[in-house]
């Protein structure tokens, strides 16, 4: 026994001083010989069965998703010590590493892979380019409208895109929404047979536009009141969103509050100056104010109803003055009143600095309406410091479509298809050049429909009318729903 004792003890010394022995032969050839270390990848490659990520981008990623590093470390050591098992060999690790794709990908592999692309999901989110609203879906995930980071929101230009085809469309019947909207601008109450207008919706080019919903609008609204201030362009917004809101259905909730506003039907007028309604589930005024040039017009003898009227180029209306703190979100707009029939039948006299009106380059029209929509957005732009909560808009012209003459000379907008003067736009710059310049450099913005709604001459109401009764066609108004449901679109899309 003893004997089998010391000759095991014995083998066992050989083999400690066999190992030792080639031990030392194979670090004296590592050290000497060049032609291993071409042969065998570097130390970090052999331990990796994952692709391999420089320590620089894991820390930039680490960064970019709010991890932290010294927990990321600790992750990283866990995973190395799975991915090499033991038993296994170098010239395994080897093989994985130089044709990974001859090889089933294992567990932790396939792990690491998932972890990366997370992260690099999350910092494409983090620093997409402010040129492109566009995200894959892969990285947005299944609710693309609400995952579209701020930055992309302010990079669209939603006036840029083309119409397209949506069988989703229209917003509310046409038949419906009796509770607001002007017959007159119902054109399926009218002889009109042709309805495919209704089907068109704006997709801007570099992103995609939220769908609005009555629940998201009044939702985003609550306790906030938006006020349209302008033209009869401006009344068709204002219906129209209403419209929309509701979705033309009947709503006995909704209470009229137009005396809190001053907006009453004054003695001997045909309509009040303007309607105003309460949403009281989110607390959400919707108002329009009637002022066709957005000046401050004051009757030059208040005793007599043919007096003539000082239209104050250079000076707010007395109903912005008045009720301005009241708003949220202000939408102005003026533009087809300003030619000389419309002054004349108005009595309205040009004033300036609160006296008559003396500068010819001023007295002409385009004088005229380039000081007042200066004005006007100057004035609106220095009231924004009192009230930091308030978003003002100035809202480009709606272009007209009269051809072969105009309203009392023949004109016509008879035309039914939607592609006729082309269905894109793809300009830079705003094609209501006044409008653009007036807004520059201020806080007040610009709610861009001119070139949108010049492709769309099919949209207005034409020759159509109740009771089909010959006369001047209209192709300055829209049909509802219609064209002027896109701008509510842009304009939600932009609060």
């Amino acid at each position: 026994m003893k004997a089998i004792f010391y000759g095991l003890r014995n083998n066992h010394v050989y083999l400690v001083l066999i190992t030792l022995v080639c031990g030392t032969v194979v670090l004296w050839a590592w050290e000497k010989t060049p032609f291993l270390t071409t042969v065998l990848p570097p130390q970090d490659h052999v331990m990796r069965l994952s692709p391999v990520i420089p320590d620089d981008k894991i820390e930039e990623k680490q960064v970019s998703v709010g991890g932290d590093i010294s927990e990321q470390s600790e992750k990283d050591d866990k995973i190395k010590e799975k991915q090499v098992s033991v038993g296994e060999n170098i010239s395994d690790h080897l093989e994985k590493e130089i044709s990974p794709s001859t090889k089933e990908v294992s567990d932790v592999e396939q792990v690491s892979e998932q972890k990366n692309s997370s992260k690099q999901g999350e910092k494409k989110n983090l620093v997409a380019p402010s040129s492109s609203v566009r995200t894959d879906s892969s990285v947005r995930g299944e609710d693309n409208n609400n995952l579209t980071s701020h930055v992309e929101k302010q990079a669209c230009s939603y006036a840029k895109g083309k119409w397209v085809t949506d069988d989703g469309r229209p917003l509310y019947s046409g038949f419906g929404c009796k509770q607001w909207l002007s017959s007159m601008w119902s054109c399926r109450l009218t002889q009109r047979q042709d309805f495919q207008y209704e089907k068109l919706r704006w997709q801007p080019k570099d992103c995609k536009m939220e769908d609005f919903t009555g629940s998201k609008f009044l939702s985003r609204m609550k306790d906030k009141t938006l006020a349209f201030v302008g033209d009869s362009l401006g009344r068709q917004q204002f219906q129209s969103v209403m419209c929309m809101i509701t979705g033309g259905e009947q709503r006995t909730d909704v209470i009229n509050v137009g005396k809190e506003y001053g907006l009453v039907k004054g003695r001997g007028a045909i309509r009040p100056d303007g309607w105003a309604y309460r949403f009281p589930n989110t607390n959400t005024t919707i108002l329009y104010y009637w002022s066709a040039s957005l000046c401050d017009l004051v009757p030059l003898d208040i005793t007599n109803r043919s007096t003539d009227v000082a239209m104050h180029l250079d000076r707010p209306p007395a109903f912005l003055r008045h009720y301005l703190h009241k708003f949220d979100v202000l939408v102005l707009n003026t533009g087809h009143h300003w030619n000389r029939g419309k002054l004349k039948a108005n009595r309205w006299v040009m004033y300036v600095g609160g006296v008559p009106n003396t500068d010819r380059k001023i007295a002409d029209i385009p004088g005229a309406r380039n000081l007042t929509v200066h004005s006007i957005i100057k004035w609106v732009n220095s009231q924004l410091p009192r009230y930091p909560g308030l978003k003002a808009f100035y809202r480009s012209i709606s272009p007209r479509h009269f051809f072969n003459g105009d309203w009392d000379t023949g004109g016509t907008c008879d035309n039914t298809s939607a592609n006729a003067a082309g269905m894109e736009v793809l300009q830079e710059e705003s094609s209501d050049d006044l409008a653009a310049r007036a807004v520059k450099g201020t806080s007040v913005k610009l709610l861009d429909i001119t070139a949108l709604s010049q492709l769309r001459d099919e949209g207005h109401i034409s020759r159509y009318s109740i009771k089909a009764t010959p006369g001047a066609q209209d192709c300055l108004h829209w049909c509802l729903p219609g064209v002027p449901d896109t701008w509510n679109e842009i304009l939600f899309a932009q609060l």
